[in-house]
């Protein structure tokens, strides 16, 4: 998932979804694994302008004013203007927007259906000022990947704002437009379900939400085991006694 700044682009890996996530993860760690990292880069994507950790407090002191610090940054990499429009923001698969949506407590945009104008609006809006980082958005062709976890839809094809249930595994409608809705329609349908999803939300508390999960037996199956190695030797450590990290709650 990518979300931004005025000058900064978080890229935020999704450290189970594959093997290849967890081996950009390593390299920021020495070839551990732990399930986050962080690390400033140049516009290249490349070349590293801070050390590595597991957070910003390990590179800035957690004292550190991570925004002076950012702003001394940003100082040398001023912003271009570009004709090139930002992609929509769009997850790998639905399971997992749904999933990270709820976990992040943000409200779902989908785009349902294939369509030029609906993802070159979308993306105007996700980047937009008032919107940016309130949402998370996907985009499925093939309406069997969603359908069947979300209640309330009218149509299998349109822009479908979501509120993901509290443990990811479903949803529900919260409005829903044609594929040709215009910015204006968009942005304002948006900013409603936002408001009302603020106002009906409780905001979750992690040991609660968890002992909740295990309780309902939650768990969320990944495509790489949940865990971490931290010793480096390319094996998920497990403690003695227990079980699959992870297992029982929400990842």
């Amino acid at each position: 998932m990518i979300a931004a700044t005025r000058k900064f682009v978080c890229i935020r890996i999704d450290s189970y979804g594959s093997e290849e996530n967890q081996k950009i993860v390593r390299s920021y760690l020495g070839g551990r694994f732990e399930n986050t990292a962080f690390c400033i880069l140049a516009p290249d994507g490349k070349e590293r302008l801070t050390r590595s950790g597991r957070g910003p407090g390990q590179i800035f002191g957690r004292r550190g004013n991570l925004s002076s610090e950012l702003d001394k940054i940003s100082e040398e990499y001023r912003v271009k203007k570009t004709k090139t429009p930002a992609e929509m923001p769009n997850f790998g698969t639905f399971r997992m927007a749904l999933n990270i949506a709820s976990g992040d407590q943000r409200v779902l945009v989908l785009q349902a259906g294939e369509s030029k104008e609906a993802s070159k609006n979308l993306s105007a809006a996700a980047w937009s000022s008032a919107m940016i980082g309130r949402f998370h958005y996907d985009l499925e062709k093939d309406a069997a990947l969603w359908s069947k976890v979300i209640e309330g839809e009218k149509s299998t094809k349109g822009i479908i704002i979501i509120n993901p249930d509290p443990f990811g595994q479903k949803g529900s409608v919260m409005a829903q437009l044609p594929l040709d809705a215009s910015l204006q329609e968009i942005a304002k349908a948006m900013s409603e379900a936002n408001a009302t999803f603020a106002k009906t939300t409780a905001k979750k508390t992690y040991s609660e939400h968890v002992q909740a999960g295990r309780r309902a037996g939650v768990y969320f199956e990944m495509p790489v085991e949940f865990g971490e190695d931290r010793d480096g030797d390319g094996v998920i450590d497990h403690r003695p006694g227990k079980g699959r990290r992870g297992e029982g709650r929400r990842k």
